[in-house]
């Protein structure tokens, strides 16, 4: 059974940084490709960031240069780390195969607000 656990959340000011954490199991995660999806308060869930086996990555414009996706596969984990944080970036967080093949997890909040 696929189980993604998303953390590393939280209320940040604008222009501040956070790392997401997200741990896999029952996948073989090595050989899938991996992304960040956020999806804000009524709005559809939106892909931010991919990462295949091999490390090439691709952002999505609205992070481009203020994200990055890096896997560790011997941990078994994709991180997000976010940089120059806006308001429009708060959203839950959530970690998946791209596309998308396991369930969803509970995503982890990250506000960014004054």
């Amino acid at each position: 059974q696929v189980q993604l656990v998303e953390s590393g959340g939280d209320l940040v000011q604008p222009g501040g940084s956070l790392t997401l954490s997200c741990s896999a199991s029952g996948i073989n995660f090595g050989s899938n490709i991996l992304a960040w999806y956020r999806q804000a308060p009524g709005k559809e869930r939106e892909r931010v960031a991919f990462i295949g086996p091999s490390g090439h990555t691709t952002y999505s414009p609205a992070v481009e240069g203020r994200f990055t996706i890096a896997r560790d596969n011997a941990k078994v984990r994709v991180l997000l780390q976010m940089e120059s944080l806006r308001a429009e970036d708060t959203a839950t967080y959530y970690c998946n195969t791209f596309p998308p093949d396991a369930s969803w997890g509970q995503g982890t909040q990250v506000t960014v607000s004054t």
